[in-house]
């Protein structure tokens, strides 16, 4: 069954849903930043959307409430939650959030890089082709031959994308010996992950947050929408669509991240920026209809062997 099918409308219009929550999302990380301070805006956000998971967890999915994995709660907790929370804030606060979006959604070129020494997965093909977009289009967003301020900023959304790449290969590894509750896992590692980002907030305080109501709607929102109930219906996705074409999404969100920026930040991207995020788009793009059509060859072939 393709998933064009009237069967499959649901959930591709909850995909078209998650992927306007999720692009609109940094523009509204960088109007939200103007009234907090980057660790006390990460605790705040990551709080709410840890309650809204753990209610999730606790009347609305089929999952055991208490923790039932600890190893791969607390290495998802740093690396997700704390790692990629404050590395993905950081270049917003002192850059733009369309370019921000779009470096941190390098994440699937770091994954592919990571996969062939943990996981043997080599490189094939034409994903060199995406590699090789994907690290020009890189190069023309970061500048690394500008030596300026910007140069950190960019390496931090690099590092949030690093950090969302290892902690999705550290699933895919986990998930190869052992069974994993996906539920149960995402709520109680964003609840564990909340407090290393509170304890360097408490240890290196700031300005007091500025509880105007553009804050409270901003950060509610991101809370609530994003980081809640964005991973709600990225676990029902994940459910009833073929991985492949729930990953395509991932290209629609910094695109419409860059296009939100753009309208509502005035956030115009130069010329050799915006080349360089075409290409990582290209990339992207590349990089998707390869996974899908692996994943129709061998849906394909199962049948046949079946019937051998």
């Amino acid at each position: 069954m393709s998933a064009s099918t009237p069967s499959n409308k649901g959930p591709i219009l909850v995909l078209i849903l998650l992927s306007l929550i999720w692009g609109y999302s940094w523009p509204v990380v960088k109007l939200t930043l103007a009234y907090a301070p980057v660790l006390e805006f990460a605790t705040i956000r990551t709080a709410i959307g840890a309650a809204g998971l753990l209610i999730y967890l606790g009347f609305f999915s089929r999952s055991p409430f208490r923790p039932v994995a600890w190893t791969p709660i607390l290495v998802l907790a740093g690396l997700m939650t704390t790692g990629f929370s404050i590395l993905s804030v950081l270049p917003v606060l002192t850059g733009g959030a369309g370019k921000t979006s779009v470096l941190v959604f390098t994440m699937p070129f770091w994954l592919l890089l990571f996969a062939q020494p943990i996981l043997g997965e080599k490189i094939q093909g034409a994903q060199w082709i995406s590699v090789v977009l994907a690290f020009i289009g890189l190069a023309l967003i970061v500048e690394p031959w500008q030596l300026k301020g910007s140069l950190l900023s960019n390496l931090s959304a690099v590092a949030a994308g690093a950090c969302w790449a290892a902690s999705a290969l550290y699933v895919k590894w986990y998930r190869t010996r052992h069974a994993l509750d996906l539920a149960n896992v995402t709520a109680w590692q964003m609840a564990i992950g909340v407090f290393p980002i509170a304890l360097l907030a408490w240890l290196f305080p700031s300005q007091p947050v500025q509880w105007a109501w553009p804050f409270v709607a901003g950060i509610s929102f991101l809370g609530l929408l994003s980081n809640a109930l964005g991973w709600v219906l990225w676990m029902y996705v994940l459910q009833r669509l073929p991985a492949g074409v729930a990953g395509l999404s991932t290209m629609a969100i910094p695109a419409i991240a860059v296009i939100a920026s753009w309208l509502q930040l005035g956030e115009k991207p130069p010329p050799v920026e915006l080349s360089g995020m075409v290409m990582i788009g290209v990339a992207l793009a590349i990089l998707g209809a390869l996974g899908l059509r692996e994943k129709r060859a061998a849906t394909a072939v199962a049948p046949e062997e079946c019937q051998g």
